[in-house]
């Protein structure tokens, strides 16, 4: 194994076993349940959007290590962003999974970690399952939206 995949390990079960952002907001929030039943990974995605920013973002759900992780990098990235600049990084995120190169800046560095999913076709839909909930989210507006992933 080299460094930098022990590295990226470590960044994914760091998020997995010290989420941040997991907690749900208050009513009047954009909600988002999704699941994904080949693998049973569930996510509930709660985001307070304001004049076109993503003010505040929270999860609550069950899943691997890879689903969580993502989760929580995700709702890192997003906060303080336009939904525009959301919208964006959803879209870099799937690049990453269709192996294509992908530059993150410095302050989302940590998204780098889930590239190696990119190689295994059953685990990409663990990485974006909240990814598709924020994209789910943003394009549905306010109230509470259920979804399954095929």
């Amino acid at each position: 194994m080299s460094q930098l995949d022990d590295l990226y390990r470590r960044v994914i079960m760091d998020h997995y076993k010290n989420p941040r952002n997991r907690g749900t907001l208050d009513e009047g929030s954009v909600t988002v349940n999704l699941n994904n039943p080949t693998c049973g990974d569930r996510i509930s995605l709660q985001m307070q959007v304001e004049d076109g920013v993503v003010k505040n973002a929270k999860f609550t759900g069950e899943g691997c290590s890879i689903s969580m992780s993502s989760a929580s990098m995700m709702t890192d990235a997003v906060k303080g962003r336009t939904t525009e600049q959301a919208l964006a990084l959803a879209d870099k995120f799937s690049s990453l999974m269709k192996g294509e190169a992908v530059d993150f800046e410095e302050e989302y560095e940590d998204i780098d970690a889930l590239a190696g999913v990119g190689k295994f076709p059953a685990r990409i839909k663990c990485a974006t399952l909240a990814w598709n909930a924020l994209r789910k989210g943003i394009e549905s507006g306010q109230g509470n939206h259920e979804g399954i992933e095929e």
